[in-house]
């Protein structure tokens, strides 16, 4: 069933405002939440930085539920890097009859083992699986539900990923992810790194709600989040084990179709410096993170109230009532780039901004708003809704009701739609007479997407970056050693030992492009095996076709993002002074495995990426051959890596568009 929000009735929703928000009280708007209180920003391992819910894509009689803790892990911060705490409760938290409490709980406990005492490092070794030896300072938990008052244990001694380290520390990340994918309980749970999905420009907009190319929609923004990384649990639930009669919704508008989720912390109220390098805590757990919807406690709850947010449920989100229908945001946006936002006031106020309540706090009728509602702010999501075959960024502001605020995607741009919400573009649905600022349809932070490519299966989410990438930083090579190099000769000096330097400094840089290019060949050769193998394993209907044509341009494009990296540290390498690290030892390039698997289709579809690969592969040895080439020929070091870039450019033009014609091949 497809909603229209057009077509929602305005008595129905102002009639369900006039009842509901004069017996309770509401809050919340908007997305992320990294370091948005006080007291949480000092506790990174229990601040929740997203939650995600949506109807799995690939299994629609599932929802999939992400919560994301530990904000901005710069890849490299070792030897001691990131793990879930082993003192914080951490939960999931369902409400599926509207009431504003919690109906089913998934509780997360986790125990840190560290096998060797007697060394500084991490890993010892390879981390070739998460039983590995090498793996010093491993992670497990215990996974438990809790309904009706009865705690159920689901699993034990489950698994985490280790951190992505680098090349020789993890050199499979993506097999490891796989190993840590674990079926409990008739559900199914992931605990471990992954890359920040949260995607926006935090250092534009905290510099006073700058937008760097105005009005914002058109790109021009910078990723805050590029290259960090987070702890994610993910859980992928039958929907029938969430609603609040057992039974999976007839259609969109069934009663049991709306549920509302939340993610919390928790620590023991007293905790103990022993004196002698260890800790101890005691009493009962008390709240410390909170997160629903996004960029709520971030953006709309003021510093007076973030802790108290933290602190808090659902149920008596009353005392924030305020802060949702006179929010902040408005009034800046009006200042800093005279949008005519709507009118607004203090709750109770015939001025209170009614449909920014309705959309974030009690739902939005037909869509969101379960029956009986108790305004509060959850992420809600309606089961009911099918996932959508063309996904939109902008969710329901854009016409794809399966996007948010029903629920939230890794894809959702929820700045944006947060944004334009402030802005005004949904307050004629009920004001009709008001005529939106034309800027309010189109203002962003210039982010439209992720910087890398979302994965086709549970737990959707992109492999994290790793400490060898460090890619929050300068993607250039660090000198190996103190040693003072001599810095080599650059074009404008004369001599044929300048050209000779050159050309050396392009071979050297070369070798280290050829390795990442090799890994990150072996990532897409990886995914493209795990996606055939779960087509193998399905039907061969169009659901099946579907997730594996969705699965392999997810890879290419995550290939070619990779590649653009390597590309880029390439090309500064060959004229930056200072030493170039030696390349490591080549890894073994791995091949595709459909041939062993009885489906022609399957077959044709391995046949169509390998000439595709094989051409890529050409190409490269091509773009080197003629680098090496245009050194010999006297040109200077910026004629021959631009010439380097535009083959290289072609190549991957004609590889993606080799990789995505292969979906014509099931």
């Amino acid at each position: 069933m497809k909603l229209n929000l057009k077509r929602l009735s305005l008595m129905a929703i102002t009639g369900v405002m006039a009842v509901t928000l004069g017996a309770a009280g509401i809050t919340q708007v908007f997305a992320s939440s990294h370091r948005e209180a006080p007291m949480i920003a000092g506790d990174p391992k229990a601040d929740a930085t997203d939650l995600y819910a949506f109807v799995s894509p690939d299994k629609p009689d599932t929802v999939t539920l992400i919560a994301n803790y530990l904000p901005f892990q710069e890849p490299a911060g070792g030897p001691n890097f990131y793990q879930f705490g082993d003192d914080v409760l951490y939960e999931i938290k369902v409400d599926n009859n509207g009431d504003a409490v919690e109906d089913v709980t998934f509780q997360y406990r986790f125990k840190t083992t560290i096998k060797n005492p007697n060394t500084f490092l991490y890993n010892t070794g390879p981390i070739t699986s998460l039983d590995d030896p090498d793996w010093n300072i491993s992670q497990s938990y215990t996974l438990t539900k809790v309904q009706n008052g009865q705690s159920t244990v689901l699993g034990e001694n489950l698994p985490t990923t280790p951190s992505n380290v680098g090349p020789k520390s993890t050199p499979d990340f993506a097999a490891l992810q796989q190993e840590a994918i674990k079926q409990v309980g008739g559900l199914t749970t992931f605990a471990g790194q992954s890359e920040d999905p949260f995607y926006a420009d935090l250092g534009g907009l905290f510099d006073l709600l700058t937008i760097r190319e105005l009005p914002g929609n058109e790109g021009g923004g910078i990723d805050g989040l590029k290259g960090y990384n987070v702890q994610s649990l993910a859980l992928q639930v039958p929907i029938s084990e969430l609603t609040h009669d057992g039974s999976v919704p007839a259609d969109a508008t069934a009663a049991n179709a709306v549920i509302g989720a939340w993610t919390t912390s928790s620590r023991q109220s007293t905790s103990v410096l022993n004196g002698d390098g260890t800790q101890s805590a005691s009493g009962d757990f008390v709240q410390v993170s909170r997160l629903g919807a996004p960029l709520v406690n971030e953006v709309v709850i003021p510093l007076g109230d973030k802790d108290r947010w933290n602190s808090s449920e659902p149920k008596d989100d009353a005392q924030f009532a305020n802060y949702v229908a006179n929010p902040e945001l408005g009034t800046l946006l009006k200042s800093i780039y005279n949008v005519d936002v709507p009118p607004q006031g203090a709750f109770g106020n015939p001025e209170a901004r009614d449909d920014l309540v309705a959309i974030f706090l009690t739902g939005l009728p037909g869509l969101t708003k379960p029956e009986n509602v108790v305004p509060s702010e959850q992420l809600r999501l309606n089961v009911g809704i099918a996932p959508s075959a063309n996904p939109n960024r902008l969710g329901v502001l854009a016409g794809d009701n399966a996007g948010y605020p029903n629920g939230r995607r890794l894809a959702d741009d929820v700045v944006d739609i947060s944004i334009q919400a402030v802005a005004g573009a949904a307050y004629p649905l009920f004001h009709p007479e008001f005529t939106p600022d034309p800027l309010a349809t189109q203002l962003g932070d210039g982010v439209p997407a992720n910087d890398k490519a979302f994965r086709g299966s549970f737990p959707y989410l992109a492999l994290p970056y790793s400490g060898f990438e460090s890619i929050p930083h300068a993607n250039a090579p660090s000198p190996t050693s103190s040693t003072p190099v001599t810095p080599p000769a650059t074009e404008n000096q004369t001599g044929d030992n300048g050209q000779a330097n050159t050309s050396n400094r392009s071979e050297a840089a070369l070798a280290l492009f050829h390795h990442d290019a090799i890994v990150a060949r072996n990532a897409f050769v990886e995914s493209i095996n795990n996606a055939q193998k779960q087509f193998a394993s399905s039907n061969t209907g169009d659901n099946a076709r579907n997730q594996l044509i969705n699965a392999t341009n997810q890879a290419k494009d995550q290939y070619s993002n990779q590649l653009n990296m390597s590309r880029d540290r390439f090309m500064a390498a060959i004229t930056d002074t200072g030493d170039i690290a030696p390349a490591p030892e080549l890894p073994e390039m791995k091949t595709l495995e459909s041939d062993a698997m009885n489906s022609i289709k399957l077959q044709d579809h391995s046949e169509a990426i390998r000439s595709a690969l094989q051409s890529f592969d050409e190409s490269l040895s091509a773009a080197k051959a003629e680098l090496s080439a245009a050194h010999g020929n006297g040109k200077g070091a910026d004629e021959a890596r631009n010439q380097f870039n535009d083959t290289f450019n072609r190549a991957r033009d004609a590889f993606a568009n080799h990789v995505s014609a292969a979906g014509n091949k099931l």
